[in-house]
């Protein structure tokens, strides 16, 4: 039932745990049960195919046998207790889902604080919410309430002082005499308080700036690459963005250049906001300069000598540059309302006679009084898809060399995290592709990727995956997705049918039911459309 079933709260858990930890002879049950779970937690099977709703379960479950075992029953499986950490840690840590991996990390902290009582125990950083203080909480048993039953109020309360130990009778003792002496003490600290006098208003204050900004692109690459001075080289990286965006000429000589030295820049001081400073100038110069940045960047993505971490940062860029580069940007000035702040208008001398209907409607208008108006339409700023001639650019060079491993790099062994941010950059590409002239080529080709590793092992990678499809659907024209890929997409349909009855993982199966009613309404328009 613990291993197999997890739709029980976590109070019968709490009752079925304590009632085989109450008697002696039970409690071999209760560590047999602990070791059954431990097995199935350390498990990389387990963590890949299990859903979280079930791991959750299962370490509820640890966590309650921890906290009824005993320090010779602790002493005793010891070193089965620090195996099964070891193996399960590594296995939860492997996981793209943050959620599992939050998982391994309480759980092997709790374990190692049974276990290593006296000496170091692992502590890991993650995000302290409700559910976190919630597994940690079930490590302690409740404490037994102090009121005894029974008893009038006057007999408890002696009961309950005649129980205390003598050290704390001490402590309470001593703490009584301390509070005859505080008035005392309280005076003498009033005096020599300096709580009347009144602090400087500092809230306003600069502090004075030793270097000032660089003025050039140049100046930045020059800072950047060979300065040690280490104010120069944070006003380089807070300057770079807007200089790029105010010189793009200037920037388009040196692109390429600064990509490179943006791609490989390491924090040499402790700047509040390098990351996000780092990539918006990474996303103004592939912006200004689209076309050689993304193959360069694209390029190196599947370089040798690059880690983890520059791999993920270039898909970010990716995906940052394509979203503004689709946004449509406004030319000339906004139009606002007329009925913002109504002001007195005077008729012109002459020459503009022909605009006196406009000038009385907006007199009237001023003068109207009104006691429900909707929202006023604002027109939303319109221009060319620079995306358009540039996706292809940035989709498939990437979808090119992903089934070749490298020495330091196997996107289909264990980078799989790289493989599942891969995969949900391409989702937003194909999505961020609509009505441009590549949309059906990358369509068929992401089709094609999609169905090559529909059966991965990894429920971050098949999330992507079936985000894939569904950019694929929107993204599309339904006629030529019906003319181009038929075959495909019927292979797909029992693919996302048998993701909704079997996949373990509730998010794949909330995406493929979302694709199915996508294809539906696909094939619906289709037939009432007119032939």
């Amino acid at each position: 039932m613990l291993l197999l079933q997890y739709g029980y709260t976590t109070a019968v858990l709490q009752n079925l745990l304590g009632y085989l930890a109450l008697d002696g002879l039970r409690r071999a049950l209760l560590i047999k049960v602990l070791q059954e779970l431990l097995e199935t937690w350390s498990s990389s099977s387990a963590v890949k195919h299990s859903p979280l709703e079930q791991q959750q379960y299962i370490s509820k479950a640890i966590l309650i046998c921890l906290s009824h075992l005993k320090e010779p029953e602790i002493e005793s499986c010891r070193q089965e207790l620090l195996t099964s950490m070891m193996e399960g840690v590594k296995c939860h840590l492997d996981s793209s889902l943050p959620q599992i991996r939050r998982l391994g990390m309480i759980v092997a902290e709790s374990i190692s604080s049974k276990i290593n009582t006296d000496g170091p125990i692992l502590t890991f950083q993650y995000e302290e919410d409700d559910e976190a203080r919630e597994l940690k909480s079930l490590l302690v048993q409740a404490a037994p309430l102090g009121v005894l039953p029974g008893l009038p109020d006057n007999d408890r309360n002696e009961n309950a002082d005649a129980a205390l130990p003598p050290v704390l009778e001490s402590n309470r003792k001593s703490t009584t005499a301390t509070t005859h002496v505080m008035p005392d003490e309280e005076s003498d600290a009033e005096l020599d308080s300096d709580d009347d006098l009144i602090p400087y208003d500092m809230s306003e204050d600069k502090e004075l700036k030793k270097t000032k900004a660089p003025v050039y692109i140049r100046d930045c690459i020059e800072v950047l690459t060979g300065s040690e001075d280490l104010d120069k080289w944070e006003e380089a990286v807070k300057a770079l963005e807007s200089l790029v965006r105010k010189n793009p000429v200037a920037a388009r000589e040196v692109s390429v250049e600064l990509a490179k030295i943006l791609l490989h820049l390491e924090e040499k001081t402790c700047l509040e906001g390098f990351a996000e400073l780092r990539q918006k100038a990474q996303v103004a110069v592939l912006t200004t300069d689209p076309i050689p940045v993304a193959q360069y960047l694209t390029s190196q993505f599947y370089s040798l000598n690059y880690s983890l971490r520059q791999r993920m940062d270039i898909l970010d860029v990716l995906v940052l540059a394509a979203r503004e580069l689709s946004c449509p940007k406004g030319h000339g000035k906004t139009k606002h309302s007329g009925a913002q702040n109504p002001c007195i208008q005077f008729l012109p001398e002459s020459g503009s006679s022909k605009d006196w209907r406009r000038i009385v409607d907006e007199r009237i208008k001023s003068k109207t009084r009104r006691f429900a108006k909707g929202q006023s339409q604002v027109e939303q700023p319109s221009g060319p898809n620079e995306f358009n001639s540039l996706a292809g650019h940035f989709f498939f060079p990437l979808i090119q060399n992903f089934d070749r491993p490298l020495s330091t790099f196997d996107l289909l062994g264990e980078d799989h995290f790289v493989l599942g941010r891969l995969v949900h950059t391409l989702a937003v590409l194909m999505y961020l592709a609509v009505n441009t002239m590549a949309v059906t080529a990358m369509g068929k080709a992401l089709l094609e990727f999609v169905w090559a590793l529909r059966f991965h092992t990894d429920s971050y990678v098949r999330q992507g995956l079936l985000s894939c499809v569904s950019s694929i659907l929107l993204s599309v024209p339904a006629e030529r997705l019906l003319q181009d890929v038929t075959e495909e997409l019927l292979e797909t349909r029992s693919w996302l049918e048998d993701v909704v009855e079997k996949d373990p993982d509730g998010d794949c199966r909330r995406l493929a039911l979302q694709n199915l009613l996508l294809m539906e309404n696909l094939k619906k328009k289709l037939e009432t459309a007119p032939s």
